[in-house]
């Protein structure tokens, strides 16, 4: 796969971004045919948040779930479909009843955050390696979690992507390597720019690259302005990148952007670098993801 460069769209998140841009996909129709027009535009992997049609808000709901996967896997598009598992895990401490969540709070066990990953079997799925502070709130993911969950999807045969939000998550992600919790070589990726955890520059890049293990792969984003510089320097590193709104909603500043508009973006950006994006089947075979019809 040399000169090829797995190419994620994060589709539409659980943030509040709807009222600033019109074009985040929220129903499942509307998130399933985004990740479509993602592919055609060049992107390997469509990267799905729920969202609940009615308010716009985070959705834990299998079933809008499966209309999501469903609609992309009987479309004439192939893209590889990475659900994540690391909804469920806010909180937001009350400071009348500090031990108990207040107002905002969402938690899940491991068993809840798998349920769409366990049920509807894509070939990927994220897994948050640790906790952080996430602006205001706590994302909650204790290690003995992370370790139920890491088994959970591993026993379903779906390849785990190593989320690390800060340096101290490369280290857990390392342990459940070496714990043998993850199968064939790890995937990781490295969330940069979100308040408070990793920085969004080529220093904090390198430093976490270079403490992941010999064999395994990596993938870098950085959040909003910083979107396209930290793909340009994942892709100059080695590194697989990801664009797309759930990370940010702009194309350039004050134009909103469209999913498919931030995956052109970034193709253009990687031809710029002699690169391409892999396709779908080259993706499954380099890196023996399940076949999405069961199976290897």
């Amino acid at each position: 796969m040399k000169n090829k460069v797995l190419l994620t769209s994060a589709v539409t998140g659980a943030g509040d971004t709807m009222k600033k841009n019109p074009h985040v996909p929220v129903t499942p129709k509307e998130i399933a045919e985004s990740a479509i027009e993602s592919a055609k535009a060049g992107a390997t992997v469509a990267h799905v948040h729920a969202r609940d049609p009615k308010t716009g808000g985070i959705s834990h709901n299998l079933e809008h779930y499966r209309e999501i996967v469903d609609r992309i896997r009987e479309s004439e598009t192939d893209v590889i479909i990475n659900i994540t598992s690391g909804g469920g895990g806010d909180f937001i401490p009350s400071l009348n009843t500090p031990a108990a969540g207040g107002d905002g709070t969402d938690i899940q066990t491991p068993a809840e955050r798998h349920e769409p990953v366990g049920e509807l079997l894509p070939e990927m799925c994220t897994l948050d390696c640790g906790s952080t502070n996430f602006g205001n709130m706590i994302y909650m993911s204790p290690t003995d979690w992370l370790r139920d969950q890491a088994k959970l999807i591993q026993e379903s045969g779906v390849k785990p992507e190593l989320e690390c939000f800060d340096t101290g998550h490369i280290r857990f992600a390392n342990q459940l390597v070496e714990e043998g919790l993850i199968d064939g070589d790890p995937m990781y990726q490295f969330c940069l720019g979100i308040p408070w955890g990793a920085a969004a520059d080529a220093e904090t890049m390198l430093y976490m690259k270079n403490r992941i293990p010999e064999k395994a792969h990596w993938s870098a984003f950085g959040i909003g302005r910083m979107q396209m510089p930290m793909a340009s320097q994942a892709a100059m590193l080695g590194g697989n990148i990801r664009v797309g709104l759930e990370d940010n909603i702009y194309l350039s500043k004050g134009v909103v952007a469209r999913n498919e508009q931030l995956v052109d973006k970034a193709v253009t950006m990687l031809r710029g670098l002699d690169l391409e994006p892999m396709t779908p089947q080259e993706a499954r075979e380099y890196y023996n993801l399940r076949n999405p019809h069961g199976g290897k």
